[in-house]
């Protein structure tokens, strides 16, 4: 079984998340585990998983909705994007390889240049040269310095046109493992305190290993937040990063609000902690990637390829 995360540039209009989501549902073989959109970010995130062929069918029947109703040229929001449908990552779960989901990512990051005209990246253990293994570089300069950059030699997409797509730019593909999306929301509209947080905590400033990080604002709810990727939670946990979080905004003279988890994550990430430390707001243990897969399927044993245990739901 492989996990499939992918993430749209829409989280304003409920029917076009709806119908991204029926898409996916429709599609025989996937289960659609999670889905969840968020106005400020004005980003979906879809979780999903089943076996290589039903994931690509899923993958490519979601694209014609996401392009017929997604045009970058107006899109605002406060997350990075390059994409309509921004980024698609695969992950194993169980006994799938990692070598399996890169042939996968690159499989279905070709039929996505050929069957919808557009300029395809790819990344992490797919990617193809060295420097755009990470995301946040693909990215840069977003959607509107994406016409200028993808003239250069060195940033000519691994599959498509040489140009962006006028409405849906292009898509970044790629496999990885699992990834926690965790943000803390602050009792506070400073954006720049968020963005000072941020750095102190992220890798590449110095911060925690494996900790990417952004300050944002939640305009519709008037309060900013720290918005981070955990790429490896076994390097520096889900706790680790929300006290890290906790002592920077001490020092700026605010408090943390609330936290959040976007998608779905390993049981193992919650082990030693509690949803109660994290201040996580509506949490349910179906958000627990084992945890729903086993109500899915009907099927114990399920097993995350960054556990390879069975976890029992009362674990979390």
């Amino acid at each position: 079984m492989i996990e499939s995360i992918p993430n749209v540039s829409e989280g304003r209009r409920p029917e076009v998340v709806a119908a991204i989501a029926a898409a996916i549902a429709d599609t025989r073989g996937v289960l659609l585990l999670d889905h969840s959109a968020d106005p400020s970010h004005n980003r979906s995130v879809y979780t999903m998983a089943g076996s290589a062929a039903p994931l690509r069918e899923a993958i490519l029947a979601l694209f014609p909705v996401a392009l017929a109703h997604i045009d970058l040229r107006a899109h605002r929001g406060e997350h990075p994007r390059i994409g309509a449908v921004d980024v698609v990552p695969f992950v194993p779960l169980g006994a799938t390889t990692m070598a399996g989901c890169v042939d996968l990512a690159r499989s279905v990051g070709r039929e996505i240049a050929e069957r919808f005209d557009l300029p395809v990246y790819l990344y992490e253990e797919a990617a193809l040269r060295p420097d755009r293994r990470r995301l946040e570089q693909i990215r840069r300069g977003q959607f509107e310095g994406l016409a200028s950059r993808i003239t250069r030699p060195e940033w000519t997409p691994d599959y498509g046109p040489s140009a962006p797509h006028p409405t849906a730019g292009a898509v970044v593909v790629g496999a990885r493992m699992p990834l926690i999306a965790f943000n803390v929301n602050l009792a506070s509209d400073r954006l720049d305190i968020a963005q000072a947080i941020a750095r102190a905590v992220r890798e590449s400033s110095g911060g925690l290993a494996c900790v990417k990080a952004l300050g944002l604002r939640l305009e519709h709810l008037g309060i900013v937040q720290v918005s981070m990727n955990l790429t490896n939670f076994e390097r520096t946990s889900i706790e680790d990063a929300f006290d890290a979080v906790v002592r920077e905004a001490d020092r700026h003279g605010v408090h943390v609000r609330e936290s959040e988890l976007i998608g779905l994550l390993p049981a193992a990430a919650l082990r030693n902690t509690s949803a109660a430390h994290l201040k996580l707001t509506g949490f349910s243990p179906r958000q627990v990637l084992e945890n729903r897969l086993r109500e899915l399927t009907g099927v114990d044993g399920v097993t995350s390829a960054s556990d390879g245990a069975l976890i029992d739901p009362h674990d979390t």
